[in-house]
């Protein structure tokens, strides 16, 4: 008698990477429960069992996105030998990241959720606090380049803070409508020659 093989085991990695990547190209929103069981091979009670909900699933691959994804973005800032140089590395490698081949284009951080979400406030509030902590990030680098001597001591870190990222995150949104990595690249090249204007105007 001919015995039956054993089921396939679960790759639970495997389907919250399907999943993470259905997020990042459709939002939270804009996924729905037959849109993630599709892409992970799996039904909706196997679903619940292993990730809780839609929402903690979510969560669960956003944190994936950040751990993997982010391709040495915010590290750069602290590895760069000079703030300019950390700048500049911040931005080229958003822009190549947010352009990569084999990949949703954008940053899942930004666009993973729209900004006024009725189906869950916790979603967008949660992408909301992560912006304003990497804004925080940048400017408290930023802050360490002034103490250091390497910006003037009337530099404004929050305004050039806030110059950056909104670089960065307008990057993503045009990465998602087409824009090119080299058009993006360019744009990092002009906005570093205005951070470093910043810094070098006469006082």
């Amino acid at each position: 008698m001919a015995t039956r093989g054993r089921p396939r085991k679960f790759d639970r990695e495997e389907a919250l990477e399907r999943a993470m990547r259905v997020f990042w190209s459709k939002t939270y929103e804009g996924t729905s429960l037959s849109d993630l069981t599709s892409a992970m091979g799996i039904n909706t009670p196997s679903l619940y069992a292993a990730f809780g909900s839609k929402q903690e699933l979510f969560h669960e691959a956003l944190a994936h996105y950040v751990e993997n994804y982010h391709n040495g973005i915010w590290t750069g800032l602290d590895e760069a030998p000079s703030i300019f140089d950390a700048v500049r590395t911040f931005l080229t490698r958003s822009a190549e990241a947010y352009c990569m081949t084999g990949q949703p284009p954008g940053c899942m951080v930004v666009l993973g959720a729209q900004h006024s979400c009725t189906e869950d406030q916790s979603v967008p509030a949660g992408l909301s606090k992560m912006r304003k902590n990497n804004l925080l990030q940048l400017q408290a680098r930023i802050e360490q380049a002034k103490e250091e001597g390497e910006l003037p001591g009337d530099f404004d870190t929050a305004a050039a803070a806030t110059m950056l990222f909104s670089m960065q995150t307008g990057m993503s949104v045009l990465a998602r409508d087409g824009v090119c990595e080299e058009a993006l690249l360019a744009a990092a090249d002009q906005c570093v020659e205005a951070f470093r204007a910043m810094a070098n105007r006469p006082r």
